[in-house]
């Protein structure tokens, strides 16, 4: 069976009880007094077939020899009585009216809040292994489907059962023998609607996976429109997107068909049953058959024409609630959606040594300051109660350190590097040679599966992932500027900088002379990823985001990688003032921004073929000499 059309899992136990247990958590008060009048309005449905029988009984039974007074005396507190029920069953669908509104609305934002929040706490690894497109589906179209199912299903549910199973004892208590009749008009209904609706449920959760994947090829189409149009490939991106869409055409399609039929029959199914209820009664009435119920009535007018009303009352909503099918199936299917990423496991982090602001006197003992002095150190608890502070120094030592994206497969073999405080270290290599990998190491976007990483002589498992990263500046190839001013975008390196702080970033980068040529200078607004500058002006921009937030070690993933030679010369005595006194670890391509680095490392396959200083590797005439000479590229 291809992939297209396998059939997908069934939702998974428990998701409704699961999302009638988070709007009970989230409204514990007005969840049930929504329940109460929605109860109490549909109990009022219900009465009328009560009341109307009491008129008709009364109408029956009256003769023109009576006085018209006797018998306006029984109609009207009947008349009365219903009235008032329905005044005060129209106050109770106001209040659950709005209250839905609310609890609806709360709801979805809580819910989008939780899943915003812990998508936050998600590894690297998450982001990598799914398409940004179908994560957004989870907040436009998931999170959509789920406010069908509060707002609309769930209140339409309880409202139909609640007149279906009070209308079914006012039946049996009238007459067992056409409510037997009715009853079995209904297993009829519940025998198609399990037949057209599973069909339609197992369509409908398909849908909900397409649409997933059809916004996420539309948005990697977005993104790569530059390289569409140069390589001129409109029309197989055409076709792509057309086999994409025809899938969901085709799961939409049957999703509907199905739904559609379902109300029809249903109806149908319901007007066959009214004709057989009003034939049956006549003939009961017409042979004088004997009635058997709990009222012990007989065979009237009063019992027949209130019973087709409930006839048609009972079977109509039977079919509102199979209606409800539809809703609850999406409902379900992007609740299960939206749980499954909220129960993604969170990047675990058992580290317990923090990062403190520290003083250190003149005989070198280093304490914990409650004021930010410049200063950093290492706060390490030990199991004996004592605390230990180490100075934060930049010392980066990487120890026979193996790594796979994949359990099996090794991208990283036996890699040691040993960054001194103030040293840089550079990586060269082609792409693919673990470069990049060995500084998302550093930063624990993923863990080694052997070898040791320590900082400072601290094992970096043993500290918090947020205060490992705080002490670390990255600046990576692919620039990510924000919806804010280029003032706030600098600040974001480091959200305590004055202005000032963020000004002289921006000269250390080589970035305020341009920035100072903008229509608003600071305060120009920046939108959709900067796209109102070049790529070499944000990339300028993310060097000084990095440097404003003064970090003892920095990683440049190919910092200067988007910026012309021109701009790169006037950008590197920033750089080298951004490095003055910090361990940096630099990824180039360009040997021009590596020659000066300490050590230069290669990689090829994972593994460090050479290191040693730019003089040290032309002499050894190896792989570095090659590169340098043009012997061979790196790519």
């Amino acid at each position: 069976m291809s992939a297209q059309h396998k059939r997908p899992a069934p939702p998974k136990k428990g998701v409704f009880g699961r999302v009638l247990k988070t709007l009970i958590r989230y409204y514990p008060a007005m969840v049930p007094l929504t329940a109460v009048c929605i109860l109490f309005s549909s109990l009022v449905a219900a009465v009328p077939d009560i009341l109307i029988k009491r008129v008709i009984a009364v109408i029956e039974t009256w003769q023109p020899s009576r006085n018209w007074d006797s018998a306006a005396k029984e109609i009207l507190p009947q008349i009365l009585v219903m009235a008032i029920l329905y005044v005060i069953s129209l106050g109770a669908v106001f209040l659950y009216t709005q209250l839905m509104a609310v609890i609806t609305q709360g709801y979805l934002h809580k819910m989008r809040c939780s899943m915003f929040k812990g998508m936050q706490n998600l590894p690297l690894r998450f982001f990598d292994t799914h398409k940004h497109g179908d994560i957004m589906s989870y907040y436009t179209n998931d999170i959509d489907t789920l406010r069908q199912l509060i707002s609309q299903a769930i209140p339409s549910l309880i409202r139909s059962g609640t007149i279906i199973v009070c209308v079914l004892g006012i039946m049996l208590y009238y007459s067992v023998w056409m409510t037997l009749l009715v009853l079995g008009g209904v297993l009829a209904m519940m025998f198609v609607s399990k037949k057209i609706g599973g069909g339609s449920a197992k369509y409908f959760m398909r849908q909900q996976k397409s649409i997933g994947k059809t916004e996420g090829f539309v948005q990697e189409m977005m993104n790569g429109q530059k390289v569409i149009k140069v390589f001129s490939r409109e029309g197989a991106v055409c076709k792509d997107f057309d086999d994409v869409n025809e899938e969901l055409f085709q799961d939409s399609y049957r999703a509907h068909a199905y739904a559609n039929t379902l109300g029809p029959v249903i109806m149908n199914i319901g007007n066959v049953l009214y004709v057989l209820i009003a034939v049956a009664g006549g003939i009961l009435m017409l042979t004088g058959a004997k009635n058997f119920s709990i009222s012990r009535l007989p065979f009237t007018i009063s019992i027949v024409v209130p019973f087709l009303n409930m006839t048609k009352q009972f079977t109509g909503n039977v079919n509102q609630a199979s209606q409800q099918i539809n809703s609850i199936v999406m409902g379900l299917a992007g609740a299960e959606r939206i749980f499954d990423l909220m129960d993604q496991q969170p990047e675990t982090d058992e580290g317990y040594v923090t990062l403190v602001n520290a003083r250190i006197d003149a005989d070198g003992s280093v304490h914990e300051s409650d004021k930010h002095t410049g200063q950093w150190a290492w706060k390490h608890p030990h199991g004996d109660g004592t605390i230990t502070y180490t100075p934060l120094r930049g010392d980066v030592r990487m120890t026979n350190v193996d790594f796979g994206y994949v359990e099996g497969k090794t991208v990283l073999h036996d890699v040691s590097v040993f960054a001194e405080p103030g040293q840089k270290v550079a990586f060269v290599g082609a792409t693919g040679a673990g470069k990049t990998t060995i500084t998302n190491l550093i930063n624990r976007f993923y863990d080694i599966a052997d070898g040791k990483i320590r900082y400072d002589g601290i094992n970096i498992n043993k500290i918090k992932k947020a205060d490992l990263r705080r002490s670390l500046g990255i600046v990576l190839q692919d620039t990510n500027l924000f919806t804010g001013t280029v003032m706030e975008n600098i600040r974001y390196g480091n959200l305590d900088a004055t202005d000032e702080e963020c000004r002289q970033a921006a000269k250390l980068a080589g970035a305020d002379d341009f920035i100072t040529r903008l229509p608003d200078g600071y305060n120009t607004m920046l939108t959709g990823n900067g796209s109102n500058l070049s790529q070499g002006q944000r990339q300028l921009l993310a060097i000084a985001r990095a440097a404003v937030a003064d970090p003892p070690v920095m990683i440049l993933d190919e910092a200067t990688s988007s910026i012309d030679t021109r701009t790169e010369s006037i950008v590197q005595q920033g750089m080298d003032k951004l490095m003055e006194g910090r361990t940096v670890f630099i990824i180039a391509h360009r040997l021009s921004t590596v020659m000066n680095s300490d050590v230069i490392m290669v990689l090829d396959h994972g593994r460090i073929i050479e290191r040693g200083s730019h003089e040290k590797l032309l002499a050894d005439k190896g792989t570095y000499y090659q590169l340098y000479t043009g012997a061979f590229e790196l790519e």
